[in-house]
């Protein structure tokens, strides 16, 4: 039978993640003293300060770790040391639970103590779910933590072991079963590119994302760090410096305020962290592409009309830009911004419960979340059930252990206390959609393309997905004469047209003033047209800054490319090169070589209204993390001979399987690696 936390059990823990206002908690995250008049049971020291750093910040980052095989996170851990005690299973069940001020967790036949741990586990106070028990169920389900070095900084906490006659004949204890926290989820859309199932974090394919000016619901990337929480109500409460507290219902809010709209973009910090990955160095987190970013209007009321009813004076706040405002969900979650931030009457940060005209979907925040605009999507809290004024930021990991950036130096020693938190985003952009030559005729937006003519903003054309499978973004046909053994063209045509499409954005606010486009690599730039969604009568901007992205349209023509004359690829060389560099492996040259085929790199960079732009390479901001990856956006396209099109040759352009740039061998391998995940943990549903 699956076990429950007890009622009493859940307000300890809600008790326990409640923010405090001062003293400010000690962010070199010591042991805090236990409290109980029962013996210790240290044999030896609790772990160093460094150790729950170590620890907070490497759990964070798993997603990116090999997971362990059932066999091997199910094998028997070495006989007990003399020197430790030993416990029984009824002592640390009824003692050391999930209220108890001395939590324990056993793993395999160990026995550990996690009091020290909690103000450092990611997930908050979750983890007192296996208190008095074991972890073991726990970890089949949240299967991030099924790794060497997460097992190898448990050891810190180890203080015993289980007593022999609690275990079976396999020298474990009984086995124990749990509700799957994650079996009430929304179902996702289908389409969704899904990096991780518990908890779900997805983003949309490319020819979704920016197909419209407001990116449609079920399409929205998702990011979760626990599972979706059920509703409770939905009371917020607002606690202010003096500790008085004011509560609202959803209706209340409702009901009692003006109910604002607000165009927004979210973007993750990982957004691009693939590119990051393959142009820099390895990067710890999802590997998102170039989709963990959407566009919204959403509605609600204004977080600065709240605090005021609540009674905060701002004028009485002398110190107000050292102050901060903490955003508490119901799950565990918790992040902060700067109050001038919340209470900008500019800045336009909403207590939301409505998403482009409906009601806000479980995966984004139902009933209620905050949503700042210009601010990492960190800082967007969902699930809201607590808003605190605190003379301090969020002490949650969160705000003090992740979504900060680093320098390329710095990777594995980073001094978190230094760096500031990630809060205005800077300014990004990234290609979405190819097309080259005739197929460019089936671009929507294209005087005379796709169907009808002119600008469609939500346009009905053939766009590439650069996040999924192998795609030809183009065909030119070629004359074949008579005996159809023409070769192929030595050159690729002059005047070879081609259309791009993509998305910029920039953090606090800041308008997109510029887009800049190379389809040499760089050598030389054109201007790319920058849609005006504003300005459509179908999907108006609200608020008082650009809070939304800037999608932009750009056609011209490709530089010519020499093509090596080619012949079929036998069979048994079928599989001989893979990349855009030897023609994707479909052809081979008169004297049996690979011949390198002739691409070239797309490249697009935006710039803002403050003249801010990306920095051309990810090395120069590369950090262990991967975040902020905002780099020139590339993409590398690749002729190639063919004969199909109903027989007639031509040159067939391709890009890479990745996640919207030119390579497909990390994309492979980040699938495969999400595929084997899933199946052996049975999550991949």
């Amino acid at each position: 039978m699956a076990t429950r936390i007890p009622r009493i059990a859940i307000t300890s823990l809600l008790n326990r993640s409640r923010p405090r206002r001062a003293p400010p908690i000690n962010l070199r995250l010591l042991p805090r003293p236990l409290h109980t008049t029962s013996p210790p049971h240290h044999p030896k020291p609790p772990p160093k300060a460094s150790h729950l750093a170590s620890l907070l910040l490497t759990t964070s980052l798993l997603l990116t770790l090999p997971l362990l095989s059932k066999s091997e996170t199910s094998s028997l851990d070495p006989s007990p040391s003399p020197s430790l005690p030993l416990y029984h299973l009824s002592e640390i069940h009824q003692s050391h639970g999930p209220t108890s001020p001395e939590p324990w967790v056993t793993l395999n036949n160990k026995v550990y103590n996690i009091t020290s741990w909690l103000p450092a586990h990611p997930g908050g106070d979750i983890i007192l779910r296996a208190a008095g028990g074991s972890l073991e169920p726990y970890w089949e389900i949240f299967t991030i933590h099924n790794s060497p070095h997460v097992k190898e900084i448990l050891e810190e906490y180890l203080i015993g072991y289980i007593h022999p006659s609690d275990l079976g004949p396999d020298g474990k204890p009984p086995a124990t079963s749990i509700e799957d926290p994650f079996v009430n989820d929304p179902v996702r859309d289908k389409r969704l590119i899904t990096h991780t199932y518990k908890p779900r974090n997805a983003e949309p394919p490319n020819q979704e994302l920016d197909k419209g000016f407001y990116t449609e619901n079920g399409m929205f990337y998702v990011r979760h760090h626990m599972w979706v929480p059920e509703e409770d109500g939905g009371e917020l409460v607002v606690e202010l410096p003096d500790g008085e507290e004011r509560r609202y219902t959803i209706g209340e809010l409702k009901n009692r305020f003006k109910t604002e709209r607000v165009t927004a973009t979210l973007q993750c910090s990982g957004n691009r962290r693939n590119d990051m990955t393959r142009h820099a160095g390895k990067t710890n987190g999802l590997q998102w592409g170039v989709g963990a970013i959407s566009n919204a209007v959403w509605e609600g009321v204004k977080l600065k009309d709240i605090l005021k009813d609540a009674g905060l004076e701002l004028e009485q706040q002398e110190n107000e830009k050292d102050m901060h405002a903490w955003f508490v969900g119901r799950e565990a979650y918790s992040a902060s911004i700067p109050l001038p931030k919340a209470t900008d009457q500019h800045g336009d940060v909403l207590l939301a419960w409505g998403m482009n005209g409906e009601t806000l979907p479980r995966d984004h925040g139902f009933p209620l979340r905050v949503v700042v605009p210009g601010n990492v999507a960190a800082r967007s809290v969902k699930w809201l059930r607590r808003i605190v004024i605190s003379d301090e930021e969020a002490t949650s990991q969160w705000q003090r252990r992740d979504y900060k950036s680093f320098g390329p130096n710095e990777g594995g020693k980073e001094d978190w206390d230094k760096a500031p938190s990630i809060q205005e985003m800077p300014v990004t952009s990234a290609i979405t959609g190819v097309w080259v030559g005739e197929c460019v005729k089936k671009v929507s937006w294209m005087p005379g393309g796709g169907i009808g003519s002119g600008e469609r903003v939500n346009g009905g054309g053939r766009t590439i997905d650069m996040a999924a499978t192998p795609q030809k973004v183009g065909f030119t046909p070629k004359p074949t004469s008579s005996d159809g053994n023409t070769p192929c063209p030595e050159t690729t045509p002059d005047n070879e047209p081609i259309a791009l499409q993509g998305y910029a954005y920039s953090g606090g606010g800041r308008k997109i003033t510029r887009v800049d486009v190379s389809l040499d690599g760089g050598a030389t730039w054109d201007q790319a047209q920058l849609v005006d969604d504003c300005s459509n009568p179908a999907t108006p901007c609200y608020g008082n800054k650009s809070w939304g992205w800037t999608r932009w349209r750009y056609n011209g023509t490709l530089p010519v490319l020499s093509l090596p004359p080619t012949v079929p690829l036998p069979p048994a060389l079928a599989k001989v090169g893979q990349d855009c560099e030897d023609g994707f492996g479909r052809s081979v040259s008169l004297m049996g070589q690979l011949p390198k085929k002739q691409c070239t790199t797309l490249i697009v960079k935006a710039t803002d209204e403050s003249y801010n732009t990306q920095p051309e390479s990810h090395k120069g901001i590369y950090n262990v993390r991967g975040n902020l990856a905002t780099a020139w956006h590339r993409v590398k396209i690749c002729p190639e001979c063919t004969k199909g099109n109903g027989g007639k040759g031509g040159l067939v352009w391709n890009t890479g399987e990745t996640y919207g740039c030119g390579f497909r061998k990390e994309a492979e391998e980040v699938r495969e690696g999400m595929r084997a995940a899933s199946e052996s943990t049975g999550n991949g549903k």
